[in-house]
């Protein structure tokens, strides 16, 4: 329309002088555009109906779609409703089934609160019954049902603690002949794989001179060579009747080694005077400390013991010069580590710790200074302070039961001390405490009921009881060996064991005459 309108507009402004020519082109024009027109309207109506046909087409598939996903949805709604149908349907079932079940509980109800009347009833009646039955019962016997009942019990006590006895020797049998058997054969093969020998040591030693002119030299003018000496080393020096003898008394062992040495060579220099006193004593102090630091690590060194702290083997070496009961202190330490060594190694257990915590444990009798402590937990304490192994600790502490133990070396250290201190001639004892401890045995037998006579024998390693026959029945007798072991054992403190026997005889006399 507007190439239609151009032209139009070009023509008419062209001017009214053209001619017919003019027309007739404008007539063609006119012709030819209004065949455009037809031809776009054509095209126009071609171009509709086909976006119609496209937007039907279009309609329809979505249509398709909607009624798709709508049937879809349909399906699924159905079998919600399907599966809420099958609920209702199932809890009607149930509700059903409790209220058939209520009625039923219902019944049973009735039933039993019937039964429980009746029971009641019953009860009352056997309850009757029974108070008659005791009366008669009383009235027949002549005791009350609380005596009868004492009674009952009095035998049952009886009877208890007789089964009681008989399964405490019943288990006691068993257990030794289980472990007894096997305790004894390492203690042996410990004991027979470990030899020491034992050396009885006194607060005294004996200086024994060429002859008697000695003396005179030793005491010096007006007795100042023995006053030096004596407040030199801390020892008395005794110079009697003996002949050819000067006795050196003191305490420490280590002191009267060193005044020992000292006098030895004062004598054989000849020369003795204060001043040489002074020198040789303080000479011979430096040789004995350096010895007891090669006796601790020679003692290590022989035990196969490495790594120790030097301040501990020095302690170890001054066990050489101290004693227990009269047995040397180094001597019993190292058959103490030997046999726990070797009872370690029976029992599947580490030797070297053992052997070590052996070693160690009497290690608080020989501290420089000395504190208010038991030797054995201040034995433990130094063992912490110089990082020696838990276990080892441990076992130096509890060997006395002053601490609890809690290790297999704590037990095996106890028991190889007791095996060394216990072996005959290992250690001397007062002849006091001696007499006393059996006193006290039997003095401790005597408290039972029933019981004659006590010995105690074999050094105060068997106590024997005498009982009455009449008195203790062979049961008792047992229960009665049984209770005054365990007495002995926390009461008093020995060596090794002691060995408990009960006699029971009944004898018949009569003379012919």
């Amino acid at each position: 329309m507007q190439i239609l309108m151009l032209i139009i507009g070009l023509v008419v402004g062209a001017g009214a002088g053209i001619g017919v020519t003019t027309t007739i082109l404008r007539n063609r024009l006119l012709a030819k555009s209004q065949q455009v027109l037809k031809d776009a309207e054509e095209k126009g109506e071609i171009i509709k109906k086909d976006k119609i046909l496209q937007a039907k087409e279009k309609y329809l598939q979505m249509k398709g779609e909607y009624e798709k996903q709508v049937n879809e949805r349909n399906g699924k709604i159905q079998q919600a409703e399907q599966k809420l149908k099958q609920r209702e349907q199932t809890l009607a079932q149930k509700v059903e089934e409790l209220q058939k079940k209520s009625n039923e509980l219902k019944t049973a109800s009735e039933n039993l609160n019937g039964q429980i009347e009746l029971l009641n009833k019953r009860k009352a009646e056997t309850e009757k019954v029974y108070k008659q039955s005791i009366e008669k019962l009383e009235h027949i016997a002549g005791l009350t049902a609380e005596e009868a009942k004492q009674q009952l019990v009095d035998s049952m006590t009886d009877e208890a603690k007789a089964e009681a006895a008989n399964t405490i020797i019943d288990i006691v049998e068993e257990a030794k002949i289980t472990a007894n058997e096997q305790a004894k054969k390492i203690v042996v093969e410990s004991i027979q794989r470990t030899a020491t020998e034992h050396a009885i040591e006194n607060t005294v030693s004996v200086f024994n001179l060429e002859n008697e002119e000695v003396k005179g030299r030793i005491i010096g003018r007006e007795g100042r060579n023995i006053r030096t000496l004596e407040s030199l080393t801390g020892v008395e020096v005794i110079i009697d009747d003996s002949p050819d003898a000067i006795i050196l008394s003191g305490f420490d062992p280590i002191r009267r080694e060193i005044a020992r040495l000292a006098l030895h060579k004062l004598v054989t220099d000849g020369r003795i005077h204060p001043a040489r006193i002074e020198e040789v004593v303080a000479k011979t102090r430096r040789q004995i400390e350096q010895e007891i630091a090669e006796v601790g690590k020679r003692t290590c060194i022989d035990l196969g013991i490495l790594n120790m702290n030097h301040e501990l083997m020095r302690m170890v070496g001054r066990m050489k010069y101290r004693s227990s009961y009269g047995q040397n202190l180094l001597q019993h330490s190292r058959e103490v580590a030997n046999l726990a060594a070797t009872m370690a190694s029976e029992l599947g257990l580490n030797p070297k710790l053992a052997k070590r915590a052996g070693l160690l444990h009497d290690i608080g009798k020989v501290p420089e200074n000395e504190p208010d402590l038991p030797h054995a937990i201040l034995g433990m304490k130094l063992a912490e302070k110089y990082k020696e192994h838990p276990d080892v600790c441990n076992a130096i502490g509890s060997h006395h039961d002053e601490t609890e133990m809690t290790s297999l070396l704590s037990p095996i250290i106890q028991v190889c001390d007791a095996i060394s201190g216990a072996r005959p001639g290992a250690r001397r004892e007062v002849v006091e405490a001696y007499i006393n401890r059996l006193n006290k045995l039997e003095e401790m037998a005597m408290t039972y009921p029933g019981v004659v006579k006590t010995y105690a024998i074999q050094a105060g390693r068997e106590l024997r009881v005498i009982v009455g026959a009449e008195k203790v029945s062979d049961v008792e007798a047992n229960k009665l060996s049984y209770d005054l072991s365990r007495q002995i054992q926390s009461e008093m403190t020995y060596p090794g064991q002691i060995k408990v026997t009960v006699i029971r005889e009944t004898r018949a006399v009569n003379y012919a005459k």
